[in-house]
């Protein structure tokens, strides 16, 4: 993948990732992950930071579905951002969702103002998890709860082969962390209640059917969106994530924590 106009979400990628995964949504499992992922946290009447919201879906799921009774949406693409605020207003839902760009770097937000951090596959591109965790942490009001999922690797070396062909070919800066790596920087930056649950098992049959959507009618109809060129570029991606993901060496994770009171 190559970015477009200094951005790796331009409207081709996004409209390849809402074909595969749904309206509004840039990673796995639309709503229904979504849900899976929130399940025993109240979300409802909840002031909520998400850090890379993306196309604005999950943000819509976490107002509708879970209750939220604000949602701030932060990302550093304009593009994303415009869909984000597209959808979030023909949705109905401006007054309790808000889209931010912000620069990366420390969160433009004072100390204990939110009652939830969560991000939805997207801290994957932060590489300094430790700093992460602290802004997280910093943002939060005592009592408050971290909530995310992201794309880890199995193990802090070097990536096999296998494993760098496939990063390489994603084309994305992906910052990959292990599960230790994570626990250790939510742990350093004062969390409590750290849960750290491997999704690899769920995602090994969800890519694997992707894949094939991909080579069937949904890759058909993504033709007529991006061309034919990129929907094959992502049947490659596609080709390549299954065999890490076999290994465990890819293993999506769920991240929870508590900061406390």
């Amino acid at each position: 993948m190559e970015a477009v106009g200094g951005e790796l979400y331009h409207n081709r990628m996004i409209g390849m990732l809402e074909a595969i995964w749904g309206e509004g949504f840039l990673s796995p499992g639309g709503p229904d992950e979504v849900a899976r992922l929130v399940a025993n946290t109240d979300f409802a009447g909840k002031s909520v930071l998400d850090i890379g919201c993306g196309a604005g879906g999950i943000d819509i799921a976490l107002v509708r579905n879970h209750g939220a009774g604000y949602v701030c949406g932060i990302d550093v693409e304009d593009t994303v951002l415009a869909h984000a605020r597209e959808l979030i207003g023909q949705a109905g839902l401006t007054p309790r969702i808000g889209c931010l760009k912000v620069a990366p770097g420390p969160l433009p937000f004072p100390p204990a103002v939110f009652d939830i951090v969560f991000s939805k596959d997207s801290i994957v591109h932060i590489p300094d998890k430790h700093a992460l965790m602290a802004e997280a942490f910093r943002v939060l009001k005592p009592g408050g709860r971290f909530v995310a999922s992201d794309w880890l690797i199995g193990h802090d070396g070097t990536p096999s082969p296998q494993m760098a062909e496939y990063i390489a070919a994603e084309g994305l800066d992906f910052g990959m962390a292990s599960p230790g790596r994570y626990r250790e920087a939510m742990a350093a930056a004062g969390f409590d209640e750290i849960e750290v649950i491997s999704r690899n098992g769920w995602y090994r049959q969800a890519a694997r059917a992707e894949l094939e959507r991909l080579k069937g009618p949904v890759g058909d109809a993504a033709v007529q969106i991006v061309g034919r060129d990129f929907v094959d570029e992502n049947i490659g991606i596609w080709s390549r994530m299954i065999p890490v993901l076999d290994t465990g060496e890819h293993c999506p994770t769920h991240l929870k924590a508590l900061k406390p009171g």
